[in-house]
């Protein structure tokens, strides 16, 4: 299915769980940095959110996946215009009872965001290995393991051999305080992370588990930031905490 954030088409996914319920609560499921909708983590997660009960809502981000826009030119403000246009259309589904937001590493970070913004419509937050240090890295000069003048922006930066972001990626990201954030949301929150992640430390997950009022950090213990080694338990604590919600 096609969602669209004024001229920007969002590829995107509406799936069901078995039930014959009328209502029934909805998880919007996003992907992270230089990921998509169709990633097994992703795919797994949203799956765990069925088996509980759940619709889930998948989509690309601008720049990822099959969705509108150059991945160098994706910035984070983009991308939580992105989220707030699916939330406005998760909310128009009539069968809709309550709104979840889940969101993977950069897609957790815009999670956390979007639930400050709009905590009086959401039930619930679950961050999965949130990367929630990328601002105050870019505010250092560093991202992804390389290093600029935090002061003195480029117009691009590579992050790998194929892959590169514009410089507005950086300035965007430099404005962005996710602690506020944080305080702002009083609702439910699940964090699930892994303990062996090397992307995003662990000790985030433990910072930002400190910060929320109503909080439950899962570690994994000795996976890595996509879960790779030990999905089933990322997606059994997922379902656990969602079929507790009911």
């Amino acid at each position: 299915m096609t969602l669209w954030d004024d001229q920007i088409r969002l590829n995107a996914c509406l799936e069901l769980p078995e039930t014959t319920a009328r209502q029934m609560p909805l998880v919007i499921v996003m992907h992270g940095f230089t990921g998509h909708m169709e990633e097994r983590h992703i795919l797994a997660a949203a799956r765990a959110c069925r088996e509980a009960g759940y619709a889930t809502l998948r989509f690309d981000f601008y720049g990822h996946g099959n969705s509108d826009g150059t991945f160098a030119g994706h910035t984070l403000y983009k991308w939580l215009s992105n989220a707030l246009c699916v939330i406005h259309y998760a909310r128009s589904l009539e069968f809709v009872s309550e709104l979840y937001l889940c969101g993977h590493s950069q897609g957790g970070l815009v999670a956390m965001l979007a639930a400050a913004m709009t905590g009086d419509l959401i039930s619930g937050l679950i961050p999965l290995s949130p990367a929630w240090m990328i601002p105050d890295g870019t505010r250092r000069g560093e991202l992804l393991g390389m290093c600029f003048d935090p002061f003195h922006i480029p117009e691009r930066v590579r992050i790998n051999p194929s892959l590169e972001l514009e410089g507005d990626y950086i300035r965007v990201a430099q404005t962005i305080y996710p602690e506020p954030a944080m305080d702002r949301y009083t609702g439910p929150v699940l964090i699930i992370h892994g303990q062996a992640d090397t992307t995003v430390p662990f000790r985030y997950a433990e910072e930002a588990a400190k910060r929320y009022q109503n909080c439950t950090l899962v570690p994994i213990p000795g996976d890595n930031h996509c879960f790779d080694l030990h999905l089933e338990q990322m997606t059994q604590a997922l379902r656990n905490w969602l079929r507790s919600r009911q």
